[in-house]
């Protein structure tokens, strides 16, 4: 776990999901909610396919310096259902990145990414002392489903970094870009009346 006090460990409540600090205890619901596909444009695999290897990618994940991990619980079921992290943590300049994000394929297209994206955003610039100026959120060159869906959140793209990273895949190692996007606390009360809006729609309200 990461020495910096800026950003720690909490549980945060939506309607349809909580986010609580990743455990070893969410290991067996993430290995019942994912499948090997996920992990085609990322290196968040585990090292084997068993509640072992989430148990083991888990801890890989919380002994990351300037990191916390969360997982993404639906409320519904009280079964972990993806994680997400806070990630890239630069308290002396109030900035920091959401990312190592992945849902079960189950809840891909429902109101449950930009909820739990709500619920990191609005702690980030609402709740934590001093309040975050920037959060950003990197995905891959090629994963233009990732790209749509933060482009969906309202965070504004930055640009690309190219062969900016060396990923794992089952083939060898495979030089990818980095796309970068960017929410600053200025753009957060009308990103945070659109995310809200969706995610109302979604409820039927």
């Amino acid at each position: 776990m990461a020495t910096q006090t800026w950003i720690t460990p909490a549980t945060l409540r939506g309607r349809r999901v909580r986010l609580e600090p990743l455990e070893a205890k969410h290991a067996p619901d993430l290995l019942a909610a994912a499948d090997p596909d996920l992990f085609r444009f990322t290196a968040q695999q585990p090292p084997e396919w068993s509640a072992k290897g989430f148990e083991l990618e888990i801890a890989s994940v919380n002994a990351i310096p300037d990191s916390v991990a969360l997982a993404v619980v639906l409320e519904s079921t009280g079964k972990a259902i993806g994680r997400s992290t806070f990630m890239d943590i630069k308290a002396e300049h109030r900035g920091v990145e959401i990312g190592r994000t992945w849902i079960g394929r189950a809840y891909h297209g429902t109101a449950i990414n930009p909820e739990m994206k709500y619920l990191m955003l609005r702690h980030a610039f609402e709740t934590l002392a001093p309040a975050a100026i920037r959060v950003q959120l990197v995905t891959g060159g090629t994963n233009l489903h990732s790209q749509a869906a933060i482009s969906k959140l309202g965070a504004v793209r930055e640009g690309t970094l190219r062969h900016s990273r060396i990923a794992s895949t089952p083939s060898g190692p495979e030089v990818r870009d980095a796309v970068y996007f960017s929410i600053l606390a200025s753009e957060w009360p009308g990103v945070k009346q659109k995310l809200e809006s969706r995610i109302h729609a979604a409820s039927g309200q």
